[in-house]
């Protein structure tokens, strides 16, 4: 066999490998106003006296001036949304309640690109994201609840005839704005009822972009309703006395205070809160496999995700191995500009939750855990925190039992698979759990055997408008999505 010719031999020498190359999103498709006022029986009020300022992580460059809702502004959202409930919206037919949702779900696919870069702004997400997870997911779930709309009967079994419960206050988080919104929305509207919602005070943007797709879909007013502000905002929004039904995604402490205040109300509640999900790695895995769910599992969306898989269980005797593959997959890994399409992890939402992180991390290295993160510069101004992984790690470390809500993974191992679900059990969450085998019959002995409300095998952090969503224990109670996300907004 001939030898392969050489550049002395007047062969062109190969190609120095090609640099990397930015490719941001344009701003330009973002309409921001200078300052916002609540969305309130189908329009907007002016701006208040008190607002807060919406704060892109990135760079830490202000984006708006946004309204801090009184407890008269609630009064009104809350009454306007049962004049609408009383209304309007009782005398819709269930079909012509569906094709709100239908043309509420064509204008957000028209309007994606522009929803995608607000978003990546306001949160600090990669674009990619949130173009191709996040906008998508969101269309989605309105499109699949408006054909619920009018088969309401076939909804809850053995209840042939259920009723919307009327006034629904629905309080979102930080992590997946216009998602969440439209989660808690789109089954509250198919099944009848009104809303008063509050995004968080640290993404509230795309909610108020959504108020306009509302106006733009000619949603009667008062149906949908918009306010703003912190945490006192949404703690007086839940103990109104004039809604039906709270709904709530996020910090297990926080759904605490919220249980509490409606508890002898008559308030019906569901909670999606907090979450330590392990992600369980057995030695006759797809090992290449595994690795690319390990990273989707806890470094997508920076690791804020309730159901991230933040504990990851490795069977012994691959366990060097997974971590090998494992940390030269994430020294691959892009953090940055999260507009641009090439970043594979943003900016940290807020700096509370930067600071956060850092003590957690701190905590791990204290307790005896091995930190290691790539090389990775950061960016000198904005949220940032590299991807971080943490070896030598016992159930007794804080790391291990806390949810970080980070891009920070805590490792341990096992020996048999009765070790490993002793370990996954071993947490107050219940809402997320992965499994990695290729034995379908050792997947389903671990999957009966997890308390977590959501199970992957082979894959994590998949989701579905079909697919129920909740967890047990401190992680909440209710679901979301699929039929089962109906019950909790008709009165059964």
């Amino acid at each position: 066999m001939p030898r392969p010719l050489s550049p002395a031999d007047g062969a062109p020498a190969r190609p120095a490998p090609l640099g990397y190359a930015p490719a941001p999103e344009s701003r330009a498709s973002v309409r921001l106003r200078p300052a916002y006022g609540l969305f309130v029986d189908g329009s907007f009020t002016e701006p208040g006296d008190a607002t807060f300022t919406s704060v892109n992580p990135a760079d830490e460059q202000p984006l708006a001036e946004v309204t801090t809702a009184t407890e008269a502004d609630l009064d009104r959202a809350v009454a306007a949304a049962r004049r609408a409930f009383d209304g309007v919206w009782s005398r819709t037919s269930p079909a012509e309640r569906g094709k709100y949702l239908y043309r509420i779900s064509r204008i957000i696919q028209d309007r994606a690109r522009e929803l995608a870069v607000l978003e990546s702004l306001d949160n600090g997400k990669p674009i990619r994201e949130s173009r191709d997870v996040d906008i998508p997911l969101a269309a989605a779930h309105f499109f699949y609840y408006a054909g619920w709309a009018d088969k309401l009967p076939f909804a809850v079994p053995g209840v042939p005839a259920p009723r919307p419960v009327g006034v629904a206050a629905q309080v979102i988080p930080w992590n997946f704005p216009l998602l969440m919104l439209a989660w808690k929305i789109a089954p509250a509207l198919a099944a009848g009822n009104t809303v008063v919602l509050k995004p968080a005070e640290t993404t509230p943007l795309t909610a108020l972009a959504f108020a306009e797709i509302c106006q733009e879909a000619q949603l009667p007013p008062g149906v949908v309703n918009i306010v703003t502000g912190a945490g006192g905002t949404g703690r007086a929004l839940v103990s109104h006395p004039g809604v039906d039904k709270v709904a709530f995604t996020g910090s297990t402490d926080v759904g605490r205070e919220i249980a509490r205040a409606v508890a002898g109300t008559g308030t019906r509640l569901t909670l999606e809160l907090g979450g330590k999900g392990a992600n369980i790695v057995y030695a006759d895995a797809a090992l290449d496999q595994a690795v690319e769910g390990i990273v989707t599992g806890i470094f997508f969306n920076q690791g804020h995700v309730c159901c991230a898989g933040s504990r990851l269980l490795v069977q012994e005797s691959v366990a060097e191995e997974v971590v090998g593959r494992l940390k030269e997959r994430v020294t691959r890994l892009r953090l940055g500009d999260p507009l641009d399409k090439n970043t594979d992890i943003g900016a940290i939402n807020s700096a509370a939750q930067l600071a956060r992180i850092q003590d957690l991390a701190r905590a791990g290295r204290e307790e005896g855990g091995e930190q290691w993160s790539p090389d990775c510069p950061l960016p000198g101004s904005g949220y940032w925190f590299a991807p971080t992984v943490f070896t030598g790690v016992t159930q007794a470390h804080r790391v291990a039992r806390e949810e970080i809500f980070g891009p920070v993974l805590s490792v341990l191992t096992f020996r048999t698979p009765e070790e490993a679900v002793a370990k996954a059990n071993n947490t107050p969450y219940g809402l997320s759990a992965g499994i990695w085998t290729q034995k379908g019959s050792r997947s389903l002995w671990t999957a009966r055997r997890l308390r977590a409300g959501v199970i992957w095998s082979n894959t994590f952090n998949t989701f579905d408008p079909a697919s129920p969503f909740g967890g047990y224990r401190e992680s909440g109670y209710g679901r979301e999505g699929g039929r089962h996300g109906l019950e909790a907004y008709l009165d059964v």
